[in-house]
């Protein structure tokens, strides 16, 4: 796939892992959850060669994160409190609201376990800058990618570096920073999408219309809670989750697999498949795939539409009813 996106030649070196260890705490205040403790592999730090610096024209610092697979992990996608990030001592800023799961995936840190290195974030800072000064004589980018959760963490270090000034050369200009969002759920209020639009922060959001994820949180209370094309914003709107932007709409589904709604392989594979240039008979579309068009019938064999999709119905319900009690206080 790389070949037919222009990147057959492309070099990067990681330079370095990182771990996180999500404090989660179960729902109705039970308590933490048992694997919240432990720090896992969560991404890595890597940088373009001299010679994919010479072919980019600058020395790209990436950070990939991967998608959700613990217990915790998919927890904190699930939660929906706004926290204040207050990631600035000097400028705190408590209307930039975050996703309170997400929030303590970054910034929690596990004392106990194998790899103890500090929070995610830490980390992160400590690596990027460390790449920021051994190329301060380079022209200098920062590119942040991440699937599902991943995307939600790609953002909130844009967003970090960003507002830290950690982004700057040693001429004192803004290194860009963009983040590729695939199958991304929302990350913050629209004070948090505002801000990143001031600091500059690039997002390009890829999202399946399909994937129930990127709809979360803010399945009732989101940025289209407006009136009048968006002149006019309703009293609770500058608390609701607002998507950062800008997005690349995919339609696929496939009714043998449902969960490739959500797989990072089917974004890879029918994004590519948009792709103008793209022709690679080894990634042919079936025909219970679904693209740009409605779904009808299931795969022979396969569990009927409603029946796969009814857990999804309830999860959803939830979902809408928990935001609804928290958007009214109670």
């Amino acid at each position: 796939m790389l070949p037919a996106v222009g990147m057959a030649g492309a070099r990067y070196t990681v330079t370095k892992y990182i771990y996180a260890a999500p404090d989660v705490a179960l729902p109705f205040g039970v308590g933490s959850c048992s694997c919240a403790a432990k720090s896992r592999w969560i991404g890595y730090v890597a940088v373009a060669s001299s010679r994919e610096a010479r072919r980019l024209g600058r020395r790209d610092i990436l950070v990939s994160f991967r998608g959700t697979v613990t217990g915790s992990e998919w927890l904190a996608n699930f939660m929906s409190a706004l926290a204040p990030a207050r990631f600035d001592p000097a400028d705190p800023r408590p209307d930039v609201r975050v996703e309170s799961g997400f929030l303590s995936l970054y910034t929690s840190d596990d004392l106990s376990g194998k790899f103890t290195c500090g929070s995610c974030r830490n980390q992160l800072l400590s690596e990027v800058t460390r790449l920021m000064s051994k190329y301060k004589d380079d022209d200098v980018s920062i590119t942040l990618a991440g699937h599902s959760m991943g995307s939600s963490l790609a953002i909130l270090l844009g967003y970090d570096l960003a507002e830290l000034g950690l982004n700057r050369d040693a001429r004192g200009g803004a290194v860009p920073i963009t983040v590729f969002s695939f199958g991304g759920p929302r990350v913050g209020n629209l004070e948090f999408k505002n801000r990143c639009d001031e600091l500059g922060v690039k997002v390009l959001r890829v999202a399946n219309a399909r994937d129930p994820v990127t709809k979360m949180p803010g399945v009732v209370f989101n940025e289209r809670a407006r009136v009048l094309g968006g002149r006019f914003e309703l009293p609770w709107s500058k608390t609701c989750y607002t998507h950062v932007g800008v997005e690349v709409a995919l339609d696929f589904f496939k009714a043998s697999d449902v969960a490739c709604v959500h797989d990072l392989d089917a974004y890879i594979n029918h994004l590519l498949k948009s792709y103008p240039r793209y022709d690679d008979d080894d990634h042919d579309v079936g025909d219970d795939d679904v693209a740009t068009l409605g779904v009808s019938g299931s795969a022979a064999g396969a569990p009927s539409l409603p029946t796969t999709m009814e857990s999804w119905r309830w999860q959803m319900a939830a979902m809408c009813a928990a935001e609804l009690l928290q958007a009214l206080g109670i």
